[in-house]
């Protein structure tokens, strides 16, 4: 391996080493607490018939349609992205684009839902108009994002994840990381046998 690459993945690790976490009283959460009240809150959502509700733009979409389906495909619980094609052209056509998300968020998000909200820079508006839509309903969101450290969006969540780097790819592979962890242990926990009643 050359140099190089050595020097960017030795970067890409204290990168993911560095990820920071605040709760909406922007009081630092360490950050297996952090993904530990991630995975309650999700479950939380599960158990009151709620669904988890993924949302990005460019590389951060991708990340929320893959999330979303392997949530409800390997974890069993209820997760979209609203990334179709044509509901983004239609809304932008008529709303503007900064309304894609925050008018499909209007229509189909429940109080019982959770809102994860994925973005590099934390400052694309229909994001951000998205997020404020969803806490007016009364979800929970989860923030994720990246660059400079007073991006607007790291102080919307309830629980919010900050990638400290401004580069994409390592923002985008954090953010990625942290969905795959938490997916990872809800298809763990599901995996593993219940136990059977009155054996130990």
């Amino acid at each position: 391996m050359t140099n190089e690459a050595q020097a960017y993945f030795a970067s890409l690790g204290q990168c993911l080493a560095n990820v920071e976490a605040w709760n909406k009283a922007l009081k630092p959460i360490e950050l297996t607490a952090a993904l530990k009240l991630s995975l309650k809150e999700i479950y939380s959502t599960k158990s009151t018939g709620g669904k988890v509700i993924y949302l990005g733009n460019g590389g951060s979409a991708s990340i929320a349609s893959h999330q979303a389906v392997d949530l409800w495909k390997n974890g069993g619980i209820r997760a979209i992205a609203f990334n179709d094609s044509s509901l983004l052209t239609c809304v932008a056509n008529d709303y503007g684009y900064e309304h894609v998300f925050e008018k499909p968020i209007e229509m189909f998000a429940d109080q019982s839902d959770l809102l994860i909200a994925i973005s590099s820079s934390g400052a694309s508006q229909n994001i951000l108009r998205a997020v404020d839509t969803a806490k007016a309903k009364g979800c929970f969101v989860i923030t994720m994002s990246g660059f400079r450290t007073d991006n607007p969006l790291r102080t919307k969540g309830n629980l919010n994840f900050y990638i400290p780097s401004r580069s994409y790819g390592f923002v985008e592979i954090s953010h990625l990381t942290l969905c795959h962890y938490l997916a990872d242990r809800i298809m763990t926990q599901k995996e593993t046998p219940a136990p059977v009643a009155g054996k130990k």
